[in-house]
């Protein structure tokens, strides 16, 4: 791995991770940092579809794909008989960045913020799991060890993830 700064947030489906970091990205990147993010999806997914010429590359059997045009470009690595990657293994192919936010990854040992929504229903994750720094919720948070924010102090979330990935 590059060296680079990591934080994840984690919790269960559905508890707002996404819309969450989504909010935060641009709060980050306000203060001066180069962000990027990596997401785990638990099943398959596809970001090509039947029609487009790349996907009938990897169909036809290529093991990578790469889809470039002056705006961006994507690469499709088709794992095949491969296991699935690790973060470290993500992380590695990344361009160095200040902070990569992590998505998902719930295992890995990174440091971790949990949104944590009373109406999904599903217990906290904080109260088993050490690497969770804090949680962020718009209900009442049972007992944790942990700072437990506001769901929609950006601020204060932003202030976690710095000090916890060792960026502030």
């Amino acid at each position: 791995m590059s060296g680079q700064a990591i934080f994840g947030f984690t919790g269960w489906s559905g508890s707002g991770k996404t819309t969450l970091i989504v909010k935060l990205i641009p709060l980050l990147v306000g203060r001066g940092l180069r962000v990027s993010t990596v997401k785990h999806a638990h099943k398959g997914f596809d970001i090509d579809h039947p029609g487009k010429d790349s996907y009938s590359h990897r169909e036809a059997g290529a093991t990578e794909v790469v889809v470039g045009s002056p705006r961006r470009w994507a690469m499709i690595h088709e794992l095949r008989d491969e296991p699935e990657p690790t973060l470290t293994d993500l992380l590695d192919r990344m361009v160095p960045v200040d902070l990569v936010i992590v998505e998902g990854f719930k295992r890995d040992r990174h440091p971790k913020l949990e949104v944590w929504r009373p109406s999904v229903g599903k217990p906290l994750i904080a109260s088993d799991d050490p690497t969770i720094v804090a949680v962020a919720s718009d209900g009442t948070v049972p007992d944790v060890a942990v700072p437990v924010l506001a769901l929609d102090d950006l601020e204060g979330v932003a202030d976690v993830v710095l000090r916890h990935s060792g960026l502030g």
